[in-house]
């Protein structure tokens, strides 16, 4: 359930309010005189997930400023909600809000890059060593869910801007674990505690970045999960399985590129699977906002 809370001249209350109650998913409007405001009203209503999006409409038709409302999630203890009809949680899919999780992660924050810095540490010790627990490490500490997933929010939702920050966001994530992983492998080659023998791929790691269809429906099935992920706000139950598209192959590319050994399929799994991954991902979200529409 969702709570819609907003500010409004006095005049404009009483139609706002009968255009509310005529939009779908809207119940249990209220009203209180806005304090220390003369002719001013606030207006409180319960706002069925499915009916987020008209209510947006509403809004934007009858000219509410953003600084003028507020739609936010309650958790309901009782009574249970009803299942609805259509297939399961289409009911409960809401663009506004997912629309609004895709803006908060498309921008580069310092905790996001931090985290996959930690992660960059972590899979360039493991492709080193060859050992396949620093690899899966990595991948659960990495966030690069969160601005593949705003990527393809703003495909579906066609909003170019956003599109351009959050791939330029991964793209900078990304980066970050091929610089990192290089930098580190170059220090313990310096400092000889890589040793001469070293050979890339140890362990089993090679067959994280070899090309092949296992990597195609890998990447497809990993895209599927992320925005379903996203979605429900269960990004860091899901992030290991998405990032085992990204990280080994990026933290493989970044320890070739600095041992001097080959990384061209590395580099060609990194490519595809990002690629995949905003496909599959872009096609599941089309998908359900069409049934969304719908029911």
């Amino acid at each position: 359930m969702l709570r819609l809370r907003l500010s409004v001249e006095a005049e404009r209350a009483a139609g706002l309010a009968r255009a509310l109650g005529a939009t779908q998913g809207v119940r249990r409007i209220t009203r209180e005189e806005q304090a220390g405001d003369a002719g001013g009203a606030v207006l409180a209503a319960d706002v069925a997930p499915s009916g987020a999006d008209h209510v947006m409409a509403a809004l934007r038709e009858f000219g509410v400023s953003e600084d003028d409302y507020l739609l936010s999630r309650l958790e309901v203890v009782a009574p249970s909600p009803s299942s609805g009809r259509g297939p399961a949680g289409l009911d409960h899919f809401t663009w506004v809000e997912v629309l609004g999780e895709a803006r908060a992660n498309s921008r580069p924050l310092a905790r996001y890059l931090t985290l996959m810095a930690v992660a960059a540490a972590i899979a360039a010790l493991g492709v080193v060593r060859g050992n396949s627990i620093l690899i899966v490490g990595a991948m659960a500490v990495s966030p690069d869910l969160l601005p593949i997933c705003a990527t393809c929010v703003a495909i579906v939702g066609r909003r170019q801007r956003l599109a351009r920050r959050a791939f330029f966001t991964l793209c900078l994530g990304l980066g970050l674990v091929i610089a990192a992983s290089a930098a580190i492998a170059a220090l313990l080659e310096l400092t000889d505690l890589i040793g001469s023998r070293f050979q890339i791929g140890g362990g089993g790691i090679d067959n994280l970045v070899q090309f092949n269809y296992e990597t195609i429906l890998v990447a497809l099935a990993a895209g599927v999960a992320a925005m379903l992920a996203f979605e429900t706000r269960a990004s860091a139950a899901v992030g290991v399985a998405i990032s085992v598209a990204t990280i080994p192959a990026s933290a493989y590319l970044g320890v070739a590129a600095a041992t001097g050994e080959s990384a061209g399929e590395a580099l060609a799994v990194l490519l595809a699977n990002v690629t995949l991954l905003i496909v599959s991902g872009s096609l599941t979200l089309a998908v359900q906002r069409r049934f969304a529409r719908r029911n």
